[in-house]
């Protein structure tokens, strides 16, 4: 239990995740004081989230195939 929180907390900390919350940060703190407009923030965030989700998605896969694929 105690060694995967460690690790997802590792896997937290690399630069494509710091970005994301750091965009996220930005973006929502524009959103709250009126400098971007709802639409604006909506289409922002939703591409940074699809983007960071969809390599997690991809990369999770790629290491799921090499585990099933028999060794030569």
């Amino acid at each position: 239990m105690y060694s995967n929180l460690v690790k997802r907390l590792s896997n937290l900390l690399c630069v494509k995740s710091i970005v994301t919350l750091i965009l996220t940060s930005v973006f929502s703190y524009l959103a709250a004081v009126g400098r971007v407009s709802s639409h604006d923030f909506l289409t922002v965030f939703s591409v940074v989230i699809a983007f960071y989700f969809g390599t997690q998605s991809e990369r999770l896969t790629q290491q799921a195939e090499q585990h099933t694929q028999p060794k030569a």
